[in-house]
């Protein structure tokens, strides 16, 4: 069982939801990028998601789009991203860490040494959003091989049959969009989001994580009673955006602690 599935597990054994963070490496400085991550674990993440820096990162919004030209300004991209990642499990073995990325640099370096710097690398799971199910089943099955999950988005338009195709090649857990747009769009319809989750559990047992639109802790707390796991993007790379070196660890934490508390029903109490 992959530490992406144990955790899972142990989180609904204590009945609690996963808090998944994403931030772009390298953003606002490589020296900066597994200190962040380390402070987002000690503040609450279960995993961690790790953004590869792209020059068209056709998801995102202006928020994640502007943190990839400040990363690639640094010069950080997809070999960069996989050494900051290792340089984090020197010292953390338990969180699971997911690439979230686009197929083009995968394909510039080759999905065989791409797959074997993430396995030596210790990373867990890898979301590309540009791979669709036609056309990444072999990439599918050698990150199945090598043990590393294969994570993939589902849309409010994603049909049932295409529902169907996606859970044969999806492992550790689906990728529920709540927005019809880019990442740090418009407010969630919780309704709208809790009919279709409650949709694609009819066709996978697979843990379902909600994103895009999270921005408070109202919100989050409302997306984990309909969900298995919270991701929280937009809203944690505007901090870094709107922080400075000296307050920047801080303001994340508190962040994630205020995420956390909505999601474990801690918010307001002593």
């Amino acid at each position: 069982m992959s530490k992406i599935q144990n955790t899972f597990k142990a989180l609904k054994n204590k009945k609690e939801k996963a808090l998944i963070p994403f931030f772009t490496a390298g953003d606002p400085h490589p020296d900066m990028t597994v200190e962040i991550m380390h402070a987002l674990v000690e503040s609450g993440a279960d995993m961690i998601e790790l953004g590869i820096p792209f020059s068209d990162p056709m998801a995102d919004g202006p928020v994640i789009q502007r943190a990839s030209e400040r990363a690639l300004k640094n010069n950080v991209g997809i070999t960069a991203t996989i050494k900051l990642a290792a340089e984090f499990r020197e010292n953390n073995k338990t969180t699971p860490l997911i690439l979230m990325g686009y197929a083009n640099p995968i394909e510039a370096i080759g999905i065989d040494k791409f797959i074997s710097l993430i396995k030596e690398a210790e990373i867990d799971g890898v979301i590309t959003v540009d791979y669709p199910p036609e056309e990444s089943e072999l990439f599918n099955k050698k990150l199945k091989e090598n043990s590393i999950d294969s994570i993939f988005l589902l849309s409010p338009t994603t049909e049932d049959k295409r529902i169907e195709l996606i859970i044969n090649q999806a492992t550790g857990f689906l990728y529920y969009v709540s927005l019809k747009g880019v990442t740090g769009s418009a407010n969630i319809n919780i309704k709208e989001v809790a009919e279709k989750v409650n949709n694609v559990k009819e066709f996978s047992d697979l843990p379902i994580a909600v994103g895009f639109g999270v921005r408070d802790g109202k919100t989050a707390k409302d997306v984990s009673l309909i969900s298995d796991a919270v991701v929280i993007g937009s809203r944690i790379v505007q901090e870094i955006e709107n922080s400075n070196k000296d307050n920047l660890i801080r303001n994340i934490k508190n962040l994630m602690l205020e995420m956390k508390n909505f999601i474990n029903d801690k918010a307001n109490k002593k």
